[in-house]
């Protein structure tokens, strides 16, 4: 008598595995389900209303006609320049998501969904709709802190996110396009991303499908708890391409607590003008592989030089930490309280060297535009000194200003602004005090690119600065 197996058909027993396999395949699939229910309360609907002044005047009453000259290029309505004729304003709407951190009603958002907002309104998942008041903005890190007068309300559980492995199963819930309580999910496609505009965030990118209106929700693990703040989508469409990044959750709950406690953020600064080190230069300074951030010039009354720091020197380590990129460098100063200590591994003349430093504190706003709030908003990205009457004589020029740090990523970076630069106007208008270009730029909305006159190594230059729109 023939074994059993004998009796049945190849072709069978490989159906049989084929549907085996695929069962035990779908079972390691993750179910969302219950991640949803437990989370979806705590997630919000952030809506804001924003009031834009435009300058009008009803030129003609009702029932006179007006000549189809003007009709054609103005409707029923003739601009005028500032001052004249009476102003009117157009609200403007968008949306974003949110999520609750606190029972007592503490919101965390993305700092450009509620940027320049005047009526902030959060729909609770019961549909609720609360105002919100700004506890404290980070344009830096995009993110923001609100509050709404509420007890009890349903928070989400933080996890950690410095735990995040890539290939790690991840979910978002959101209002992409209005849509509330939208889910998608993906995983984890890389970690400690740097975007050319944000040099404090190591971004987590995803392929978890975000799109307008997603900002701001969070990002969880499979165990419910919230890794991150959806923030950015890289896009030649407007709409989702495949690639997602959110603000890991313990960057951003460290903006938190400091926007809670103060209302502002404090980050160390060391007072030093950086460069990627490029192979060649990475062999001319005794490097092995191209890695650490070179400092081009320091800031004269920056910790930096006091402690030690030459130009030349090329930083490669922060307290033991390896500075893999001049982009890191910022980023890992910026977590630092000013006041304390760090040890910066540098090379110098071939060899390695420990220094300690003694962080900093960011200028106040009156010398440092780089914070945004003293320039209306807009993120230059840059600290400024002025000039002598000496050094203005010895350069020829009647008005200027020195750039002392620009902020690699900040829109004074992208437009070619570097250290030791003397900005001579802005707009055509001449710039003899920080005062004056903080006023610059106040009343600039970022819808066109403002022409800079630059002043370096004796020659004159226009760079192109286009600010980020208000």
């Amino acid at each position: 008598m023939q074994p059993l197996r004998h009796l049945v058909p190849a072709w069978l027993v490989l159906l049989v595995a084929l549907v085996v396999g695929s069962s035990a395949q779908a079972q390691e699939l993750p179910d969302f389900r219950s991640l949803v229910e437990q989370a979806a309360p705590g997630v919000v609907n952030i809506s804001t209303t924003r009031v834009v002044p435009s300058r009008y005047q009803q030129f003609y009453g009702p029932g006179e006609e007006l000549p189809e000259l003007l009709r054609r290029f103005f409707g029923d309505q003739i601009p005028l320049p500032p001052g004249q004729g009476r102003e009117r304003g157009q609200e403007r709407h968008s949306l974003g998501s949110g999520f609750i951190i606190d029972a007592d009603g503490y919101v965390l958002t993305n700092a450009h969904v509620v940027e320049g907002a005047d009526e902030i309104l959060v729909r609770l998942n019961d549909r609720r709709e609360l105002p919100a008041e700004v506890v404290g903005v980070d344009s830096q890190t995009d993110v923001a802190l609100l509050k709404v007068e509420a007890e009890g309300l349903p928070t989400l559980a933080l996890g950690d996110s410095d735990g995040l492995q890539v290939g790690e199963w991840v979910a978002a819930i959101g209002s992409p396009f209005g849509f509330d309580h939208s889910v998608t999910a993906g995983i984890v496609s890389a970690i400690n991303r740097t975007l050319p505009r944000d040099a404090y965030v190591p971004f987590i990118q995803t392929d978890v499908a975000i799109n307008p209106g997603n900002s701001g929700g969070p990002l969880f693990n499979l165990a419910g708890e919230v890794v991150g703040i959806n923030s950015q989508i890289f896009t030649r469409s407007g709409g989702f391409m495949g690639l997602s990044f959110a603000i890991p959750i313990n960057v951003a709950m460290d903006i938190a607590d400091q926007l809670r406690a103060d209302g502002h953020v404090s980050r160390g600064w060391l007072g030093v003008v950086i460069q990627p080190v490029s192979r060649d230069l990475a062999e001319s300074f005794g490097l092995d592989t191209p890695h650490g951030a070179l400092v081009a010039d320091l800031d004269p009354e920056g910790p930096a030089r006091r402690d030690g720091i030459q130009a030349g020197d090329v930083i490669v380590a922060v307290d033991g930490e390896e500075v893999e990129r001049s982009s890191h460098l910022p980023r890992l100063i910026g977590r630092v309280s000013p006041g304390n200590e760090v040890t910066l591994t540098v090379m110098r003349d071939g060899a390695e060297r420990r220094l300690e430093v003694t962080v900093g504190a960011w200028p106040d706003a009156e010398t440092d535009v780089a914070a945004g709030k003293s320039a209306g908003g807009a993120r230059l990205g840059l600290m400024v000194g002025e000039l002598s009457e000496g050094e203005r004589e010895r350069l020829g020029i009647e008005a200027g200003v020195r750039v002392r740090q620009v902020e690699p990523g900040g829109a004074a970076y992208e437009a070619g602004i570097r250290g030791g630069d003397i900005i001579v106007s802005v707009d055509h208008r001449p710039i003899a005090s920080s005062d004056d270009l903080v006023a610059a730029v106040a009343d600039q909305s970022g819808e066109r690119a403002l022409p800079v006159r630059l002043y370096r190594e004796g020659r004159s230059l226009y760079v192109a600065l286009r600010l980020e729109p208000r």
